[in-house]
């Protein structure tokens, strides 16, 4: 199944006090590319969230974003009071009585040690609960949005892929014509020169030359590897294909754009170099398509 690159989906839920919202957005990348973006709270989530989107998604620059509203007071820090009343008992040891009443309490609990903060540690546990669910959802929204978008692109490259072997098969019935019209306008071209002092054409010398000209201009090797491509480009189309085919069909086009390249430079002729030129057309619109492709 071919799915486009570009998608968007979103999912919210709450869990024990906590509100998340989800959304997911990917755009083209050739590779996997994975962006996540948490407020600080749940920051230690950032690794096994990459790796989950990574498990899920096979190709694009996917973007992750986690929004965390806590209903609760589980994010209030804990005062240390052991830690509290140990600096009291210092500082009113080395304090005049005169003062002793006056010391700034947001002094003392911005002191090390004095507030226990372990309401970001809550807030992970209880997100982690419900996470992966709603990432999931998120996830599926997305999937179904590059899925239609997959379908159009693969309507497109059927139709491009019809456009190559019809031309393939043009060019195919075009090389046997192509040696007997060479063979045609050598006998006339030798029979103007040779007539000019009086000789005549041998056949033999005649079938030399033509057998040269064929050897040169053969491209049955470079029509049957592009034959071949193009079967396999369509078992990649193949809408029951599972797995992600955008790599494939980026490296296969390369490799048809080699053979048409090849068959260009070998075939001394118009009527294939005209159709070459209409396959490359076709290779190079198959080649921007599967730069969208997952």
């Amino acid at each position: 199944m071919i799915r486009s690159m570009t998608g968007f989906g979103a999912a919210a839920g709450t869990h024990e006090g906590l509100h998340l919202s989800i959304e997911v957005r990917s755009v083209n990348n050739r590779f996997f590319k994975g962006v996540i973006r948490l407020s600080s709270e749940l920051s230690t989530l950032e690794g096994e969230l990459e790796a989950k989107l990574a498990a899920k998604v096979a190709r694009g620059s996917v973007t992750l974003t986690v929004r965390a509203t806590d209903s609760t007071a589980r994010g209030a820090g804990r005062i240390n009071t052991e830690v509290l009343q140990s600096y009291l008992q210092q500082l009113e040891s080395v304090m005049p009585d005169s003062r002793k009443g006056l010391l700034d309490v947001s002094a003392l609990v911005s002191l090390p040690g004095v507030i226990i903060d372990d309401g970001s540690q809550k807030m992970c546990e209880t997100a982690r609960a419900c996470i992966d669910k709603l990432l999931d959802e998120a996830i599926a929204q997305m999937n179904e949005m590059r899925k239609s978008e997959g379908e159009a692109l693969r309507g497109l490259l059927v139709n491009l892929s019809a456009t190559l072997n019809d031309r393939l098969k043009e060019i195919s019935e075009r090389v046997p014509e192509v040696a007997n019209l060479y063979r045609e306008r050598l006998r006339t071209r030798m029979q103007t020169l040779l007539g000019e002092v009086g000789a005549a054409v041998r056949q033999e010398d005649l079938l030399r030359e033509v057998a040269a000209f064929a050897e040169r201009s053969d491209i049955a090797e470079e029509v049957h590897r592009l034959h071949g491509h193009l079967q396999q480009f369509a078992q990649l189309l193949d809408i029951k294909r599972p797995d992600a085919v955008g790599r494939a069909l980026d490296f296969l086009a390369q490799e048809m754009l080699r053979e048409a390249n090849t068959i260009a430079s070998k075939a001394s002729d118009y009527e294939i170099s005209k159709r070459v030129v209409e396959m490359k057309t076709a290779i190079d619109r198959i080649k921007e398509q599967a730069a969208n492709a997952e």
